[in-house]
């Protein structure tokens, strides 16, 4: 099993940190999380948002590719349907080379409204148009020659450079919908877990997802997770760090189940219809916060439940000091890995 780092950078209205603080941050501590054992390091997208958050992930691994050495670089999730296929193909082909070989694509459909509006690209055509740009992208791989007609992009037979220092560069899905997760069985893409679901929620979702691999002929193992994930000295402290930054970070996904764009549950099953419902305690499952001995056993319980092949922690978290980040990441790599491994 994996264990990667994930960064946001999100910033709470009215935080003493800026984002320019979190990329320092990021170049302070990522190399440190490498030498601790981590094994990838996994940002985001998403835009226009009052907190923050990555609008340029190819951006961030690219600064991301010269602090480290080994580690996997990894989108977690890019959105598909908001860039130019030719474009994106020459930035991830740029991106393969100056990291010599570490990139890994997680790709998604998107769902926030204000996203597709801004960028003019209509809401109901995101599942089709990232289809399109996958066939486009994979196309890219295999053929020094890309040419595309299709419904939405037309690429005339032009020469891509520079050629990917990957044979074929691996792609994750970013899905839980039922016709999704079927494309991605189809496609022969693993599923990365989006936090925002339970440990049962997934277990349904993966026995959908292996049962549509299996009828096509395919066996996919790779089981990427993304979880909240906080450690310090104690549990207390630990919360007390963590939750106020995980109630804020789950306030986009409250506020667009409210919205009606995409289903957020609680710990009991009960949708979310308004962003005030959403609270650390009843949400608590999908969390992995406290001392390094529970922060085990909630791995170890996770392992049980879902046999990742990876646990993605998204770690550094809105509005938690640089220093107490750095502690967690420090024991996660001294007091949780080698007991995991």
């Amino acid at each position: 099993m994996n264990f990667g780092l994930m960064y946001s950078f999100i910033v709470p209205p009215g935080s003493a940190m800026t984002h320019l603080d979190t990329f320092r941050e990021m170049d302070r501590l990522l190399p440190l999380a490498e030498s601790l054992g981590f094994d990838s390091f996994q940002t985001t997208e998403h835009h226009f948002q009052s907190n923050g958050w990555a609008p340029s992930p190819l951006l961030v691994l690219a600064r991301a590719s010269g602090l480290t050495q080994r580690m996997r670089l990894v989108t977690n999730i890019l959105v598909l349907p908001l860039y130019d296929p030719l474009r994106l193909v020459e930035d991830v082909l740029t991106l393969d080379n100056l990291s010599n070989g570490r990139l890994t694509l997680g790709v998604s459909p998107g769902y926030v409204s204000e996203e597709f509006e801004a960028y003019r690209v209509p809401h109901r055509e995101r599942f089709a148009r990232a289809e399109e740009i996958l066939d486009i992208l994979e196309a890219a791989w295999s053929h020094e020659v890309l040419e595309h007609k299709g419904r939405f992009y037309e690429i005339p037979a032009i020469r891509v450079v520079p050629r990917p220092v990957q044979p074929e560069l691996p792609i994750w899905y970013g899905v839980s919908g039922p016709k999704l997760l079927e494309r991605a069985a189809r496609r022969g893409c693993p599923v990365t877990a989006s936090p925002r679901h339970t440990d049962a929620e997934l277990v349904e979702h993966y026995a959908r997802f292996d049962a549509a691999a299996e009828r096509v002929g395919r066996h996919i193992v790779e089981r990427p997770i993304i979880r909240e994930l906080f450690v310090a000295e104690t549990d207390e402290e630990a919360e007390a760090l963590a939750g106020p930054a995980i109630v804020h970070l789950f306030g986009l996904y409250g506020r667009k189940s409210a919205e009606g764009e995409r289903e957020l549950r609680n710990d009991r099953g009960e949708l979310v219809r308004d962003e005030s419902e959403v609270d650390y305690r009843t949400f608590a499952s999908r969390y992995i916060v406290g001392s390094p001995e529970t922060v085990v056993e909630r791995i170890e319980a996770l392992r049980e439940a879902l046999s990742p092949t990876e646990v993605i922690a998204r770690m550094q978290l809105p509005g938690v000091p640089t220093s107490k980040l750095e502690q967690s990441i420090r024991l996660f790599g001294e007091a949780v890995l080698p007991r995991l491994r």
